[in-house]
Protein backbone atom coordinates (compact mmCIF):
# COMPACT_ATOMS: atom_id res chain seq x y z
CA UNK A 1 0.00 0.00 0.00
CA UNK A 2 2.83 2.33 0.96
CA UNK A 3 4.72 1.50 -2.25
CA UNK A 4 1.61 2.28 -4.33
CA UNK A 5 1.24 5.68 -2.68
CA UNK A 6 4.92 6.45 -3.28
CA UNK A 7 4.58 5.40 -6.92
CA UNK A 8 1.46 7.55 -7.34
CA UNK A 9 3.24 10.53 -5.75
CA UNK A 10 6.24 10.05 -8.01
CA UNK A 11 3.96 10.04 -11.06
CA UNK A 12 2.33 13.27 -9.90
CA UNK A 13 5.70 14.90 -9.30
CA UNK A 14 6.97 13.65 -12.64
CA UNK A 15 3.89 15.05 -14.37
CA UNK A 16 4.27 18.35 -12.52
CA UNK A 17 7.93 18.56 -13.57
CA UNK A 18 6.95 17.77 -17.14
CA UNK A 19 4.37 20.55 -17.18
CA UNK A 20 6.79 23.03 -15.68
CA UNK A 21 9.59 22.11 -18.08
CA UNK A 22 7.24 22.32 -21.06
CA UNK A 23 6.07 25.78 -20.05
CA UNK A 24 9.66 26.89 -19.46
CA UNK A 25 10.74 25.59 -22.85
CA UNK A 26 7.90 27.38 -24.63
CA UNK A 27 8.45 30.59 -22.65
CA UNK A 28 12.17 30.55 -23.41
CA UNK A 29 11.46 30.12 -27.12
CA UNK A 30 9.04 33.04 -27.07
CA UNK A 31 11.43 35.28 -25.14
CA UNK A 32 14.27 34.54 -27.57
CA UNK A 33 11.93 35.60 -30.40
CA UNK A 34 12.02 32.30 -32.26
CA UNK A 35 10.02 32.05 -35.45
CA UNK A 36 6.43 30.79 -35.66
CA UNK A 37 7.70 27.60 -37.33
CA UNK A 38 10.10 26.94 -34.44
CA UNK A 39 7.38 27.53 -31.85
CA UNK A 40 5.08 25.12 -33.66
CA UNK A 41 7.83 22.49 -33.82
CA UNK A 42 8.33 22.66 -30.05
CA UNK A 43 4.58 22.57 -29.48
CA UNK A 44 4.16 19.57 -31.80
CA UNK A 45 7.07 17.76 -30.13
CA UNK A 46 5.44 18.14 -26.71
CA UNK A 47 2.10 16.84 -27.95
CA UNK A 48 3.44 14.04 -30.12
CA UNK A 49 6.65 12.81 -28.53
CA UNK A 50 6.18 13.66 -24.86
CA UNK A 51 2.42 13.23 -24.51
CA UNK A 52 2.06 10.57 -27.19
CA UNK A 53 -0.78 11.99 -29.25
CA UNK A 54 -0.76 10.32 -32.65
CA UNK A 55 -2.99 12.79 -34.44
CA UNK A 56 -3.88 16.43 -33.93
CA UNK A 57 -5.04 19.51 -35.77
CA UNK A 58 -4.67 23.13 -34.68
CA UNK A 59 -6.95 25.80 -36.08
CA UNK A 60 -6.25 29.45 -35.34
CA UNK A 61 -8.17 32.61 -36.14
CA UNK A 62 -6.18 35.34 -37.80
CA UNK A 63 -7.90 37.36 -40.50
CA UNK A 64 -9.79 34.15 -41.25
CA UNK A 65 -9.82 30.68 -39.69
CA UNK A 66 -6.99 28.50 -40.94
CA UNK A 67 -5.23 25.33 -39.91
CA UNK A 68 -1.77 26.03 -38.54
CA UNK A 69 -0.63 22.53 -37.65
CA UNK A 70 -1.50 19.06 -38.94
CA UNK A 71 0.06 15.90 -37.52
CA UNK A 72 -1.11 12.38 -38.39
CA UNK A 73 -4.34 13.45 -40.08
CA UNK A 74 -4.67 12.05 -43.61
CA UNK A 75 -7.96 13.66 -44.55
CA UNK A 76 -8.60 16.99 -46.21
CA UNK A 77 -8.37 19.79 -43.70
CA UNK A 78 -10.71 21.90 -45.84
CA UNK A 79 -13.47 19.41 -45.00
CA UNK A 80 -13.42 20.83 -41.46
CA UNK A 81 -15.10 24.22 -41.29
CA UNK A 82 -14.52 25.92 -37.98
CA UNK A 83 -17.64 28.07 -38.15
CA UNK A 84 -19.83 25.04 -38.86
CA UNK A 85 -18.10 22.29 -36.90
CA UNK A 86 -16.19 23.78 -33.94
CA UNK A 87 -17.55 27.13 -32.79
CA UNK A 88 -20.20 25.38 -30.71
CA UNK A 89 -17.52 23.97 -28.39
CA UNK A 90 -17.07 26.32 -25.44
CA UNK A 91 -15.26 23.91 -23.10
CA UNK A 92 -12.91 20.97 -23.35
CA UNK A 93 -15.04 18.16 -24.76
CA UNK A 94 -14.42 14.42 -25.06
CA UNK A 95 -15.84 13.23 -28.37
CA UNK A 96 -17.90 10.09 -27.70
CA UNK A 97 -19.86 10.20 -30.93
CA UNK A 98 -20.55 12.93 -33.46
CA UNK A 99 -22.83 13.19 -36.45
CA UNK A 100 -19.77 14.56 -38.24
CA UNK A 101 -17.57 11.66 -39.32
CA UNK A 102 -14.56 13.96 -39.34
CA UNK A 103 -14.84 14.70 -35.61
CA UNK A 104 -15.14 10.98 -34.87
CA UNK A 105 -11.51 10.64 -35.90
CA UNK A 106 -10.47 12.57 -32.79
CA UNK A 107 -10.83 12.06 -29.05
CA UNK A 108 -10.98 15.61 -27.70
CA UNK A 109 -11.80 19.15 -28.77
CA UNK A 110 -9.87 21.78 -26.84
CA UNK A 111 -11.09 25.35 -27.48
CA UNK A 112 -9.06 28.45 -26.64
CA UNK A 113 -10.98 31.63 -25.91
CA UNK A 114 -10.14 35.16 -24.88
CA UNK A 115 -12.99 37.12 -23.29
CA UNK A 116 -15.44 34.65 -24.82
CA UNK A 117 -13.97 35.22 -28.28
CA UNK A 118 -12.66 32.00 -29.89
CA UNK A 119 -8.96 32.13 -30.78
CA UNK A 120 -8.14 28.52 -31.61
CA UNK A 121 -9.34 24.91 -31.58
CA UNK A 122 -7.14 21.86 -31.02
CA UNK A 123 -8.40 18.43 -32.07
CA UNK A 124 -6.37 15.55 -30.61
CA UNK A 125 -6.34 11.77 -30.97
CA UNK A 126 -4.42 9.16 -29.04
CA UNK A 127 -5.65 9.07 -25.44
CA UNK A 128 -5.11 5.55 -24.13
CA UNK A 129 -7.15 3.92 -21.37
CA UNK A 130 -4.09 3.69 -19.11
CA UNK A 131 -2.91 7.19 -19.96
CA UNK A 132 -2.64 9.61 -17.05
CA UNK A 133 -4.86 11.94 -18.98
CA UNK A 134 -7.68 9.40 -18.68
CA UNK A 135 -7.39 9.06 -14.90
CA UNK A 136 -8.72 11.33 -12.21
CA UNK A 137 -6.63 14.22 -13.45
CA UNK A 138 -8.16 14.24 -16.93
CA UNK A 139 -9.66 17.73 -16.91
CA UNK A 140 -6.66 19.18 -15.11
CA UNK A 141 -4.20 17.70 -17.61
CA UNK A 142 -6.29 18.63 -20.61
CA UNK A 143 -6.48 22.10 -19.09
CA UNK A 144 -2.68 22.13 -19.14
CA UNK A 145 -2.74 21.38 -22.89
CA UNK A 146 -5.32 24.16 -23.26
CA UNK A 147 -3.02 26.55 -21.38
CA UNK A 148 -0.05 25.49 -23.50
CA UNK A 149 -2.10 26.01 -26.65
CA UNK A 150 -3.25 29.39 -25.39
CA UNK A 151 0.35 30.49 -24.83
CA UNK A 152 1.36 29.39 -28.33
CA UNK A 153 -1.65 31.02 -29.99
CA UNK A 154 -1.16 34.33 -28.17
CA UNK A 155 2.56 34.31 -29.02
CA UNK A 156 1.78 33.72 -32.70
CA UNK A 157 -0.88 36.43 -32.67
CA UNK A 158 1.55 38.86 -31.02
CA UNK A 159 4.09 38.12 -33.72
CA UNK A 160 1.46 38.69 -36.39
CA UNK A 161 0.39 41.96 -34.79
CA UNK A 162 4.01 43.07 -34.49
CA UNK A 163 4.56 42.36 -38.19
CA UNK A 164 1.34 44.17 -39.00
CA UNK A 165 2.44 47.12 -36.88
CA UNK A 166 5.79 47.21 -38.67
CA UNK A 167 4.02 46.95 -42.00
CA UNK A 168 1.63 49.76 -41.05
CA UNK A 169 4.54 51.89 -39.88
CA UNK A 170 6.30 51.24 -43.19
CA UNK A 171 3.14 52.16 -45.10
CA UNK A 172 2.84 55.29 -42.97
CA UNK A 173 6.40 56.30 -43.83
CA UNK A 174 5.80 55.53 -47.51
CA UNK A 175 2.71 57.73 -47.39
CA UNK A 176 4.73 60.49 -45.74
CA UNK A 177 7.36 60.24 -48.46
CA UNK A 178 4.65 60.16 -51.14
CA UNK A 179 3.01 63.19 -49.53
CA UNK A 180 6.29 65.10 -49.58
CA UNK A 181 6.86 64.05 -53.18
CA UNK A 182 3.39 65.22 -54.08
CA UNK A 183 4.04 68.65 -52.59
CA UNK A 184 6.90 68.97 -55.03
CA UNK A 185 4.40 68.56 -57.87
CA UNK A 186 2.78 71.85 -57.05
CA UNK A 187 4.43 75.18 -57.85
CA UNK A 188 6.22 76.49 -54.77
CA UNK A 189 5.45 80.14 -55.65
CA UNK A 190 2.69 81.68 -57.73
CA UNK A 191 3.12 85.16 -59.18
CA UNK A 192 1.12 88.14 -58.01
CA UNK A 193 1.95 91.37 -59.84
CA UNK A 194 0.44 94.01 -62.10
CA UNK A 195 -0.37 91.49 -64.84
CA UNK A 196 -1.65 88.46 -62.94
CA UNK A 197 -2.60 87.31 -59.46
CA UNK A 198 -2.55 83.53 -58.92
CA UNK A 199 -3.41 81.44 -55.86
CA UNK A 200 -4.12 77.77 -55.28
CA UNK A 201 -5.47 75.74 -52.37
CA UNK A 202 -5.46 71.96 -52.10
CA UNK A 203 -6.81 69.52 -49.52
CA UNK A 204 -6.20 65.80 -49.96
CA UNK A 205 -8.76 63.37 -48.58
CA UNK A 206 -5.97 61.07 -47.38
CA UNK A 207 -2.23 61.48 -46.92
CA UNK A 208 -1.75 61.53 -50.65
CA UNK A 209 -4.18 62.36 -53.41
CA UNK A 210 -4.68 62.45 -57.12
CA UNK A 211 -5.21 66.14 -57.84
CA UNK A 212 -2.63 68.35 -59.53
CA UNK A 213 -2.38 71.96 -60.70
CA UNK A 214 0.49 73.89 -62.21
CA UNK A 215 1.68 77.25 -63.49
CA UNK A 216 4.44 77.06 -66.10
CA UNK A 217 6.05 80.19 -67.60
CA UNK A 218 6.84 79.62 -71.28
CA UNK A 219 8.53 82.90 -72.14
CA UNK A 220 8.40 86.52 -71.14
CA UNK A 221 4.83 87.01 -72.36
CA UNK A 222 3.27 83.54 -72.18
CA UNK A 223 2.43 81.07 -69.48
CA UNK A 224 0.55 77.81 -69.15
CA UNK A 225 -1.98 76.91 -66.45
CA UNK A 226 -3.37 73.44 -65.92
CA UNK A 227 -5.28 71.28 -63.50
CA UNK A 228 -5.84 67.51 -63.40
CA UNK A 229 -7.57 64.79 -61.42
CA UNK A 230 -6.78 61.07 -61.58
CA UNK A 231 -9.42 58.40 -61.06
CA UNK A 232 -8.75 56.44 -57.88
CA UNK A 233 -6.81 57.54 -54.83
CA UNK A 234 -3.80 56.55 -52.77
CA UNK A 235 -0.15 56.02 -53.59
CA UNK A 236 -0.74 54.53 -57.05
CA UNK A 237 -2.83 57.55 -58.08
CA UNK A 238 -0.25 59.97 -56.67
CA UNK A 239 2.59 58.19 -58.47
CA UNK A 240 0.68 58.23 -61.75
CA UNK A 241 0.10 61.95 -61.32
CA UNK A 242 3.79 62.51 -60.53
CA UNK A 243 4.68 60.69 -63.74
CA UNK A 244 2.09 62.77 -65.58
CA UNK A 245 3.50 66.06 -64.30
CA UNK A 246 7.05 65.04 -65.22
CA UNK A 247 5.86 64.22 -68.75
CA UNK A 248 4.23 67.65 -69.11
CA UNK A 249 7.44 69.37 -68.05
CA UNK A 250 9.50 67.24 -70.44
CA UNK A 251 7.21 67.89 -73.41
CA UNK A 252 7.18 71.62 -72.76
CA UNK A 253 10.95 71.71 -73.15
CA UNK A 254 10.41 71.36 -76.90
CA UNK A 255 9.99 74.66 -78.71
CA UNK A 256 6.90 75.47 -80.74
CA UNK A 257 4.79 72.84 -79.01
CA UNK A 258 1.07 72.72 -79.70
CA UNK A 259 -1.56 71.91 -77.10
CA UNK A 260 -3.02 69.24 -79.39
CA UNK A 261 0.34 67.46 -79.56
CA UNK A 262 0.71 67.78 -75.78
CA UNK A 263 -2.68 66.11 -75.26
CA UNK A 264 -1.89 63.27 -77.67
CA UNK A 265 1.46 62.53 -76.02
CA UNK A 266 0.01 62.71 -72.53
CA UNK A 267 -2.73 60.27 -73.52
CA UNK A 268 -0.09 57.80 -74.73
CA UNK A 269 1.81 58.18 -71.47
CA UNK A 270 -1.24 57.62 -69.28
CA UNK A 271 -2.26 54.56 -71.31
CA UNK A 272 1.27 53.17 -71.02
CA UNK A 273 1.52 53.81 -67.27
CA UNK A 274 -2.00 52.95 -66.13
CA UNK A 275 -2.77 50.13 -68.62
CA UNK A 276 -6.35 51.33 -68.88
CA UNK A 277 -6.97 50.90 -65.13
CA UNK A 278 -6.99 54.64 -64.42
CA UNK A 279 -7.61 57.79 -66.39
CA UNK A 280 -6.90 61.48 -65.87
CA UNK A 281 -9.15 64.45 -66.50
CA UNK A 282 -7.08 67.46 -67.52
CA UNK A 283 -7.47 71.11 -68.41
CA UNK A 284 -4.64 73.08 -69.95
CA UNK A 285 -4.59 76.66 -71.20
CA UNK A 286 -1.90 78.86 -72.77
CA UNK A 287 -2.16 82.61 -72.26
CA UNK A 288 -0.40 85.29 -74.34
CA UNK A 289 -0.21 88.59 -72.47
CA UNK A 290 0.58 90.53 -75.66
CA UNK A 291 -2.63 89.76 -77.52
CA UNK A 292 -4.62 88.56 -74.46
CA UNK A 293 -5.45 85.32 -76.28
CA UNK A 294 -6.07 82.18 -74.27
CA UNK A 295 -5.99 78.85 -76.09
CA UNK A 296 -7.19 75.85 -74.11
CA UNK A 297 -8.17 72.19 -74.26
CA UNK A 298 -10.47 70.57 -71.71
CA UNK A 299 -9.85 66.82 -71.59
CA UNK A 300 -12.92 65.67 -69.69
CA UNK A 301 -12.27 67.92 -66.68
CA UNK A 302 -14.74 70.01 -64.67
CA UNK A 303 -15.41 73.12 -66.74
CA UNK A 304 -13.27 76.04 -65.52
CA UNK A 305 -15.14 79.29 -64.89
CA UNK A 306 -14.14 82.52 -66.63
CA UNK A 307 -15.92 85.60 -65.32
CA UNK A 308 -15.77 89.40 -65.19
CA UNK A 309 -17.55 89.44 -61.84
CA UNK A 310 -21.01 89.63 -63.36
CA UNK A 311 -21.24 87.12 -66.17
CA UNK A 312 -19.56 83.71 -66.20
CA UNK A 313 -18.79 81.24 -68.97
CA UNK A 314 -17.58 77.65 -68.88
CA UNK A 315 -14.52 76.53 -70.81
CA UNK A 316 -15.81 73.26 -72.26
CA UNK A 317 -14.09 72.61 -75.59
CA UNK A 318 -11.62 69.76 -75.85
CA UNK A 319 -11.77 65.99 -75.80
CA UNK A 320 -12.32 62.91 -73.63
CA UNK A 321 -10.22 62.18 -70.55
CA UNK A 322 -6.67 60.94 -70.92
CA UNK A 323 -6.09 57.19 -70.71
CA UNK A 324 -9.64 56.24 -71.63
CA UNK A 325 -8.80 55.13 -75.17
CA UNK A 326 -5.58 54.27 -76.97
CA UNK A 327 -6.16 57.14 -79.35
CA UNK A 328 -8.27 60.23 -78.74
CA UNK A 329 -10.95 60.28 -81.47
CA UNK A 330 -11.11 64.08 -81.71
CA UNK A 331 -9.57 67.17 -80.10
CA UNK A 332 -11.39 70.48 -80.32
CA UNK A 333 -9.28 73.30 -78.84
CA UNK A 334 -10.73 76.76 -78.39
CA UNK A 335 -9.16 80.21 -78.30
CA UNK A 336 -10.78 83.13 -76.54
CA UNK A 337 -9.89 86.70 -75.67
CA UNK A 338 -9.47 87.53 -72.00
CA UNK A 339 -10.94 90.93 -71.10
CA UNK A 340 -9.07 93.03 -68.50
CA UNK A 341 -9.74 92.22 -64.83
CA UNK A 342 -11.08 88.74 -65.59
CA UNK A 343 -10.98 85.80 -63.20
CA UNK A 344 -10.39 82.21 -64.23
CA UNK A 345 -11.17 79.57 -61.62
CA UNK A 346 -10.00 75.98 -62.15
CA UNK A 347 -11.19 73.32 -59.71
CA UNK A 348 -11.55 69.58 -59.23
CA UNK A 349 -14.76 67.64 -58.61
CA UNK A 350 -14.14 67.58 -54.86
CA UNK A 351 -15.50 71.14 -54.87
CA UNK A 352 -18.76 70.88 -56.79
CA UNK A 353 -19.55 67.28 -55.76
CA UNK A 354 -19.23 68.00 -52.04
CA UNK A 355 -22.44 66.99 -50.23
CA UNK A 356 -24.06 68.51 -47.17
CA UNK A 357 -25.90 66.55 -44.46
CA UNK A 358 -29.01 66.43 -46.65
CA UNK A 359 -27.07 64.88 -49.53
CA UNK A 360 -27.23 68.04 -51.68
CA UNK A 361 -24.20 68.82 -53.88
CA UNK A 362 -22.41 72.16 -53.66
CA UNK A 363 -22.47 72.49 -57.49
CA UNK A 364 -21.08 75.15 -59.79
CA UNK A 365 -23.91 77.67 -59.31
CA UNK A 366 -22.94 78.18 -55.69
CA UNK A 367 -19.29 78.41 -56.63
CA UNK A 368 -20.04 81.13 -59.21
CA UNK A 369 -22.16 83.11 -56.72
CA UNK A 370 -19.29 82.99 -54.23
CA UNK A 371 -16.79 84.19 -56.83
CA UNK A 372 -19.08 87.08 -57.79
CA UNK A 373 -19.86 88.00 -54.19
CA UNK A 374 -16.18 88.37 -53.29
CA UNK A 375 -14.89 89.40 -56.70
CA UNK A 376 -12.69 92.37 -55.64
CA UNK A 377 -10.62 90.22 -53.27
CA UNK A 378 -7.15 88.92 -53.99
CA UNK A 379 -7.12 85.33 -55.22
CA UNK A 380 -5.66 83.90 -52.00
CA UNK A 381 -8.42 85.53 -49.95
CA UNK A 382 -11.05 84.31 -52.41
CA UNK A 383 -9.78 80.73 -52.12
CA UNK A 384 -9.80 80.92 -48.32
CA UNK A 385 -13.43 82.05 -48.35
CA UNK A 386 -14.43 79.32 -50.81
CA UNK A 387 -12.86 76.61 -48.65
CA UNK A 388 -14.45 78.09 -45.54
CA UNK A 389 -17.85 77.89 -47.25
CA UNK A 390 -17.11 74.32 -48.35
CA UNK A 391 -16.38 73.36 -44.72
CA UNK A 392 -19.65 74.95 -43.63
CA UNK A 393 -21.48 73.12 -46.41
CA UNK A 394 -20.26 69.64 -45.51
CA UNK A 395 -20.78 70.15 -41.78
CA UNK A 396 -19.66 67.04 -39.91
CA UNK A 397 -19.36 64.93 -43.06
CA UNK A 398 -15.83 63.88 -44.04
CA UNK A 399 -14.21 64.91 -47.30
CA UNK A 400 -15.20 62.37 -49.94
CA UNK A 401 -12.61 63.45 -52.49
CA UNK A 402 -9.47 65.49 -52.96
CA UNK A 403 -10.27 69.17 -53.40
CA UNK A 404 -8.29 71.73 -55.37
CA UNK A 405 -8.97 75.32 -56.50
CA UNK A 406 -6.61 77.29 -58.72
CA UNK A 407 -7.72 80.91 -59.14
CA UNK A 408 -6.23 83.31 -61.68
CA UNK A 409 -6.92 87.04 -61.93
CA UNK A 410 -5.74 88.47 -65.23
CA UNK A 411 -5.52 92.26 -65.15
Amino acid sequence: MKEALIEELEKKLELKDFKLNSLLEITKSINTNQSVDDLLKIYAFILQEQLGFSKFLLFIRQDVWQHLLKIGYKGKVKDIRVERDLLRFKDITLIASSHLSILNEFDVVIPVHHKEEPLAFLLIKGIQEDDNLKTNGTISNLSFIQTLTNIIVVAIENKRMAKQSIRQERIKKELEVASEMQKLLFPQELPSDKRIDLAATYKARHEVGGDYYDFIPINKHEFLVCIADVSGKGISAAMLMANFQATIRTLLNFKDFELEHLIEELNKKVMSSAKGEKFITFFVGRYNAKNRKFKYINAGHNHPILTNGKQAQFLKSGCIGLGMLDEIPFIEPDEISIPPNSTLVLYTDGVVELENNEGVYFETDRLIRLIHSFYPLKMEDLNNIIFSKLDEWRGNRPLVDDTAIFSCRIF
